[in-house]
């Protein structure tokens, strides 16, 4: 699926819920953005404000967009800049949480991050094993679609809101 595609779904949806699972992502865009953060630099994060524009725009037009991240406690240096950085995501309309995983062991999570859009509309955010490149990849088994859903109504409400979480 193309990121275009991707952005569609937002469009057609009333709820957009995201899981994220990892600790830790090496996609390219945030290479020199991580480093400059652990390096104690300054970030304008211009780089960011796309998808802020694109998160007021869709809910805006009435697409609630909810994000899990599932974090493993003491958290990565990646995950504490994600935390020092999400704000602007909040403030243009995300609903950003996080669920220590030590919370969660009794949570069935498939293997994969995903965006769940309503109750029935799956993709998958597919990551290989270096983390470096993702993919969105539509998912129509009824199976995982259930399982992604049963994931998300136990979850969503154990998660703490970002301001609270920092």
């Amino acid at each position: 699926m193309t990121y275009e595609k991707f952005q569609t779904c937002f469009h057609d949806a009333k709820r957009a819920w995201h899981l994220e699972l990892k600790d830790t992502y090496r996609v390219a865009q945030e290479d020199e953005p991580l480093r400059k953060w652990l390096a104690g630099e300054h970030d304008d994060l211009a780089w960011r404000r796309p998808w802020q524009r694109f998160i007021r725009e869709v809910t805006s037009a009435g697409c609630e967009v909810q994000r899990l991240r599932v974090v493993t406690v003491p958290h990565t240096d990646y995950t504490r800049w994600l935390l020092a950085i999400a704000g602007d995501n909040v403030k243009a309309g995300e609903d950003i949480r996080y669920l220590p995983r030590h919370l969660a062991t009794d949570v069935d999570f498939p293997a994969e991050d995903c965006w769940l859009f309503d109750d029935d509309r799956l993709v998958l955010s597919v990551f290989p094993g270096d983390g470096r490149t993702g993919a969105f990849v539509v998912e129509t088994d009824p199976q995982l679609i259930e399982r992604y859903r049963a994931a998300r109504d136990l979850t969503w409400s154990r998660g703490v809101p970002h301001a609270d979480y920092v």
